[in-house]
């Protein structure tokens, strides 16, 4: 230890048992804080851990502590990382028995530990640093702008550790709070998230649709719609195959700024209900991010997976009915699995037709467009009926002028 660094743990010493008034204690204190600061940086942590440990002492006056632990924050977040880092954890230790008298202060630290430890790309441990701050337990009324910033921050942080499990705990949290904030980027930070969620959850067409209408927020600068757009359009070609993501296919189709996506290609081949071979993925594989590319319960990659739905549901159009050993064929898969995945996607309601495992062949059942036209005409005349009634009985006058001015014109 330096003979600067006793000097200064006995001008604490005496300081702790002086008197004089709150505003004479504070203005020794802080300079000695300024002194410490001035001197040798080798001693910073040693100095700094001395003050702190005289400051949160039991026999200072709380009011001289808050005020002067405010300070010292302010102080810390100017200090390089390493010394920051230490003397912030050491400061978290020393208040952990008073935490309820420095609430605010420790809040303040825990946010500038958190982003000592984004920048070092430790996602976990600045995640669980900012846990540590109890937005909803303690007696501060945190704003709720704060509590939602500092939720999203949380969830963002889990995911950057590929920990979508407890990024969705907190991102659920911060969806109580999100109606109630007025403040637009919040609102834009916090559909973001919750779209991150959703895609490393692999409920891919949710995170599409959600991606989709950040695309379209004139708040959200160019580069980071087209990316959003990119994203919309790679989790509606992973997502399962069904009307869903028919809809989600039909909805990126008809947006001319997908054409500029180099993807496009593998969106133009399932809107138009092509068979898509494994060759034409290569360059679509290329912009799956990590997650994405996992395998599934029976050993295909995402991707494969949607593919092989997406063939599947196509060769439905194309055929009346087809063996195992083709479908195998057709979908460059073993016959059993293609007969599998098929019984699956009927099963589930997302592809019509049935399976003869005694001959082997898988029998589609074409969707009777008529009959459904028809229902839709009938649903419409129906409600045109409701509306004509409604206006007989409001005005009933205007009506039969209405209908005398019909008649004459025929």
């Amino acid at each position: 230890m330096s003979a600067h660094v006793k000097q200064q743990l006995v001008q604490l010493a005496n300081l702790s048992h002086s008197g004089g008034s709150h505003k004479d204690v504070i203005e020794k204190y802080k300079t000695i804080l300024e002194g410490v600061l001035k001197g040798n940086q080798n001693d910073w942590i040693q100095s700094l851990q001395a003050f702190v440990e005289a400051l949160v002492n039991e026999n200072v006056s709380l009011v001289i502590s808050r005020q002067l632990l405010t300070e010292f924050c302010t102080h810390l977040t100017k200090l390089n990382d390493v010394v920051a880092k230490q003397v912030a954890h050491f400061t978290l230790d020393k208040v952990h028995t008073r935490v309820i008298s420095f609430e605010e202060q420790v809040a303040a630290i825990r946010q500038h530990l958190a982003n000592i430890y984004e920048r070092e790309q430790s996602w976990k441990e600045a995640a669980n640093v900012l846990v540590g701050i109890p937005l909803e337990t303690g007696q501060k009324q945190y704003s709720t702008d704060y509590k939602l910033e500092t939720y999203l921050k949380i969830a963002r942080l889990f995911l950057e550790d590929e920990d979508p499990i407890q990024a969705e705990a907190y991102i659920n949290r911060a969806s109580l709070l999100q109606a109630d904030s007025q403040n637009e980027e919040l609102q834009i930070h916090y559909k973001a998230c919750y779209a991150r969620v959703l895609d490393y959850r692999r409920k891919f067409i949710e995170a599409a649709q959600r991606y989709n209408e950040l695309s379209y927020k004139s708040i959200v600068a160019e580069p980071e719609r087209l990316t959003a757009l990119k994203n919309a359009l790679i989790c509606t070609i992973l997502a399962s195959a069904g009307q869903q993501r028919s809809r989600m296919l039909a909805t990126l189709f008809k947006d001319e700024r997908c054409q500029q996506l180099p993807s496009y290609n593998i969106l133009e081949k399932m809107y138009l209900d092509r068979i898509i071979r494994s060759s034409d993925l290569q360059e679509f594989a290329a912009l799956l991010q990590q997650h994405q590319k996992a395998t599934t319960a029976d050993g295909s990659t995402i991707l494969d997976r949607a593919v092989i739905e997406h063939n599947l549901l196509s060769a439905s159009k194309l055929y009346n009915n087809i063996s195992f050993e083709e479908l195998g064929s057709l979908l460059e898969i073993p016959p059993t699995k293609a007969e599998k995945i098929a019984s699956e996607m009927i099963t589930e309601g997302r592809m019509n037709g049935s399976i003869d495992q005694i001959d082997s062949v898988v029998h589609f059942e074409a969707r009777e467009t008529l009959p459904t036209w028809d229902k839709q005409i009938q649903s419409l005349c129906f409600q045109l009926n409701n509306i004509i009634e409604k206006i007989s009985n409001i005005a009933p006058d205007w009506m039969v002028k209405t209908m005398e001015a019909q008649l004459a014109e025929t």
